[in-house]
Order: C-alpha cells, then structure tokens, then sequence
C-alpha cells in the first residue's frame, strides 16, 4: 500500500464512483431524453422519477456511511485526546467540532498537542486547512 499524505488521502471506492455513479447518470440522462421526446407520457415521468430516486437513494447511502464514519472517528479521536494531550489541553477536549476532530486524527501523536491548541485558538474549521497544517502524517487506511 503506498504511503499515505495530503496529496493522496482521498479515497475511491471503485464499485460505486466508478461504476454505481455512471450508470445511474446515463441513466437519468436517457430517461429524460427519451421522456422529452416521448412528450412527457405518464410512464416517461415515472422512469424518470424512479432514475432519480435511485441515484438520491445510492448517494443518500454513501452520505449515511461517511457521517457513521465521522461519528466513530469523532469517538477515536477524543479516546486519542484523553491519552496524549497533555493535562491543561483536556478540558478543551468538548470545545472541538467533528470537522476538527476527523482532520486532526492524520497528526501524530507528537504534533496533536500543538496543534489542539492552534486550531480552536484560531477558530480553524476547515478540515482541507488543518490538514495542511499536519507536517508528520498519521495514515487512516480503513476509510469508507
């Protein structure tokens, strides 16, 4: 597996960005193709909404899973705190939101203390900024 950094965390799930994805997209397309050609017929309408509702349904899924995955990170993260920051940053420990909670777990545990302080001291909530903030990359390979 190759090292893990900023430039290459994101990760594809190929079954469903590559394939689940497209589909579902020609899919819609062509339905309201043929459907506006078609004049708009009751049936044409209903494929169409059935193409939709399954690709908002895949999506919705997708989304359900990735928020599972912040939450069980938002749970890592604050077992990480209680472990290696030190005694005056614990109480603080409630004042991170999830966003901050799921960038900050890529910070090893040398570089957290630091960078506990920074980023609620500075109000920093953007995952992608505190990111770039990390200089000793702690990989996360079990994503969703």
């Amino acid at each position: 597996m190759a090292e893990q950094n900023l430039a290459n965390h994101g990760k594809f799930l190929p079954p469903f960005h590559f394939f689940v994805v497209p589909v579902l997209t020609i899919n819609l397309i062509y339905s309201l193709y043929w459907s506006g050609k078609m004049g708009f017929a009751p049936r044409g309408i209903l494929q169409v909404l059935v193409v939709a509702a399954l690709a908002v349904g895949f999506l919705s899924a997708r989304m359900m899973a990735l928020k599972v995955q912040d939450r069980v990170i938002r749970l890592e993260e604050r077992l990480r705190y209680e472990r290696v920051l030190p005694p005056e940053l614990k109480p603080r420990i409630g004042e991170f939101t999830v966003s901050q909670l799921v960038a900050l777990r890529f910070a090893c545990d040398a570089e957290l203390p630091a960078l506990a302080r920074k980023v609620p001291d500075d109000k920093i909530c953007e995952r992608k900024a505190i990111k770039q903030m990390v200089k000793t990359w702690k990989p996360d390979y079990l994503r969703a």
